[in-house]
């Protein structure tokens, strides 16, 4: 498949330079640095974990799920 990079001038003549001395083509040489690329992130990526704070605690009177302002001015007024 065809595309169009933008890429930084310096990084391009390096690949250009690089590609020239292992004897490939430009496309050739990126086509064979990114999947490296790809698969060094993918592996150092470290599994994801979310540990929930669970806080218990009682209904506050004239607070309810469905209304926010109710649970606003609950809090602005702590008396």
């Amino acid at each position: 498949m065809k595309t169009t990079l933008s890429l930084d001038d310096n990084i391009l003549r390096a690949a250009k330079v690089r590609a020239a001395e292992t004897g490939e083509t430009l496309t050739r040489f990126i086509e064979n640095a990114l999947p490296n690329h790809l698969e060094s992130i993918s592996s150092h990526r470290a599994d994801f974990r979310m540990n929930l704070l669970v806080k218990r605690g009682r209904p506050v009177r004239d607070v309810t799920l469905d209304d926010r302002n109710s649970l606003y001015e609950k809090m602005e007024n702590r008396d």
